[in-house]
């Protein structure tokens, strides 16, 4: 069969030929329709992401739509290693494929499943988000900062607050439900960036803000905590979840103070930190909120052949990859 396949780690994945599993018990042989790019599929294929399996060659994907051997149309996720998702056939266990209404196409399926599952878990899993809550997105001109806006309206907030680097793309983002908007510039070319930054969050946490949704960490979500502690109530709970690091920077010097001095609550939503069952949920939730909620995700269609010239794209939009 015709795979994307990794040969070791660091490379880029190539269009070749690779021997086409066969399901055992409690397997499903799925023929693969659509496949989504994302960071979490880059980082794992690539070796360095911490569920890693290392194992090479391999066929790279987490996750991706298509049929059962019996003609069941199913997202399925974390398929059985080498065979990954971005292939003619994939493997995967059982319990890791979800039925699919029948209103969501397989692009929007395999494009929405894991920024929405990110979101979700964030939200409901992590922070329980009740309704009528103000939720705060750091970093929400990306993929799954504009669907967490979006969710975080279809799950009851009575205020979303969207922050990130481009101010014309927050605009857009205000379009999809942000009833506040912060743009910020931080780094050495912008010596001020953070303290304006600090001091505008420190307006908006002085009104009240229940939950932070971070997909960004490094720099700006220090001075979230930063603000946090400096203009929040005594004892007033702020649950800050930690979701993806696309600043780059792994690591923030966070004073003690900080933490001694406010009621934040730290911590972190993802593989691992949530169990898989509830990953799950949150994906099919998800699938049956999008047409309700009308959940909108910008996708570009690429032939898998094409896969290593597209390896790189930002995620703006989502790059699904699509085999006829």
């Amino acid at each position: 069969m015709k795979a994307a396949v990794v040969k070791g780690p660091g490379q880029k994945p190539e269009y070749t030929d690779f021997c086409e599993p066969v399901a055992k018990e409690g397997e499903e042989l799925i023929s693969v329709r659509a496949s989504a790019l994302s960071q979490f599929t880059k980082s794992r294929s690539s070796g360095s992401h911490y569920s890693s399996e290392s194992q090479f060659p391999a066929v790279a994907g987490v996750d991706g739509v298509g049929r059962t051997a019996k003609g069941k149309r199913v997202y399925f996720v974390l398929p059985e290693p080498p065979f990954g998702a971005l292939a003619e056939k994939a493997l995967a266990k059982a319990q890791h494929c979800i039925s699919l209404p029948d209103d969501v196409n397989d692009i929007t399926a395999a494009a929405i499943a894991n920024p929405g599952m990110s979101a979700w878990a964030a939200m409901m899993e992590r922070a329980h988000l009740k309704a009528g809550e103000t939720v705060l997105v750091n970093g929400a001109t990306g993929t799954a900062g504009r669907l967490a806006v979006q969710l975080a309206k279809h799950l009851g907030a009575a205020k979303v607050i969207a922050t990130g680097r481009n101010e014309d793309e927050l605009e857009q983002v205000k379009a999809l439900g942000a009833d506040v908007a912060i743009p910020f510039t931080m780094g050495s070319l912008h010596p001020f960036g953070a303290k304006r930054y600090e001091e505008t969050l420190m307006r908006e946490f002085a009104k009240g803000i229940d939950v932070v949704v971070d997909y960004l960490w490094g720099e700006s979500a220090r001075t979230i905590i930063a603000a946090i502690a400096k203009s929040v109530e005594d004892a007033t709970p702020v649950r800050f979840v930690h979701v993806g690091g696309a600043s780059g920077e792994e690591s923030i010097d966070l004073p003690g103070a900080g933490l001694r001095s406010s009621a934040i609550v730290l911590m972190g939503s993802g593989t691992k930190s949530v169990r898989l069952s509830a990953l799950l949920g949150a994906i099919k939730t998800v699938f049956e909120a999008t047409i309700p909620a009308r959940l909108q995700i910008a996708t570009k269609t690429v032939p898998l052949s094409e896969v290593k010239e597209h390896w790189g794209a930002s995620g703006k939009p989502r790059v699904v990859f699509t085999l006829d």
